[in-house]
């Protein structure tokens, strides 16, 4: 069995620069980490591993740090890693994204199962893991909250839906983003870390993917575009007050309905 998992760095702060002529984030020079919802896709990969004797490969798209983020997945027990870099690809929203991913996923031959997170913390769509599906032509199963079984054709699995729990069996290939419920990630390994430090990682540009047309990633493949990016203001503003209960409870009142919370 063959597992890719899709996974990416992201800032690991809320102090973040945006630039201002692509709106995107200023990712160098920044302490960046796994996004944590794909901690709980690579420790499927992981779990689907020891069950089923797989391969798994880790799959990121990102500038030559990256790197660190898929060196990190070793520590956690994936086996190769891929990173997609190339200035085609900066700038890229969801659709670019998933576009580039599933054209690195091909170039290496469709797997059995791709895994992805819900979603990512610098951007909160959830629509990636979809949308690499579709490009893939394979289907998909969102919102995994469990895994009932599997084997060497499909698997079961309960999907966590807004108002009801569907349990649904997918034959391979397919994809599916994972909940952070399905499984505790586990800690990096040590051992692994020392085993795995020589371990080399595969890196794609443009070239090397079976569509190499410009015009369908990055900025250019984008159909959506960012007007503006600003940071959230943080209010240090307090004010305490002493009085009865009765008092107290009145002024609250009033407090809120001047801020328009009620």
């Amino acid at each position: 069995m063959k597992i890719f998992v899709c996974i990416k760095q992201v800032p690991d702060s809320t102090k973040v620069d945006i630039d201002p002529e692509t709106m995107t984030l200023k990712r160098g020079g920044i302490d960046s980490k796994i996004n944590p919802f794909d901690l709980y896709a690579i420790e499927t990969a992981v779990k689907l591993k020891e069950a089923h004797q797989a391969h798994i490969c880790a799959i990121s798209m990102g500038p030559q740090q990256a790197e660190a983020a898929i060196r990190e997945s070793y520590t956690l027990g994936v086996d190769e890693g891929i990173l997609l870099s190339d200035r085609n690809f900066a700038g890229a929203d969801v659709l670019a994204t998933a576009y580039a991913l599933s054209q690195g996923i091909l170039s290496l031959g469709l797997p059995d199962i791709v895994i992805c997170g819900r979603q990512t913390t610098d951007g909160d769509t959830g629509q990636v893991g979809p949308e690499i599906a579709e490009f893939l032509n394979i289907p998909h199963l969102a919102y995994v909250r469990h895994i009932v079984e599997s084997d060497d054709k499909g698997m079961v699995v309960e999907m966590d839906m807004p108002e009801t729990v569907e349990v649904v069996r997918v034959n391979y290939p397919c994809l599916i983003t994972v909940e952070k419920g399905i499984f505790q990630p586990r800690l990096p390994s040590f051992k692994l870390k020392m085993a795995t430090k020589e371990r080399p990682i595969r890196r794609l540009t443009l070239a090397d993917l079976p569509d190499s047309e410009p015009e369908r990633y990055g900025l250019k493949g984008s159909p959506t575009q960012v007007i503006k990016v600003f940071p959230p203001k943080i209010s240090s503003e307090r004010e305490t007050w002493q009085d009865s209960s009765e008092v107290l409870s009145e002024k609250i009142f009033a407090k809120l309905n001047e801020l328009k919370f009620l």
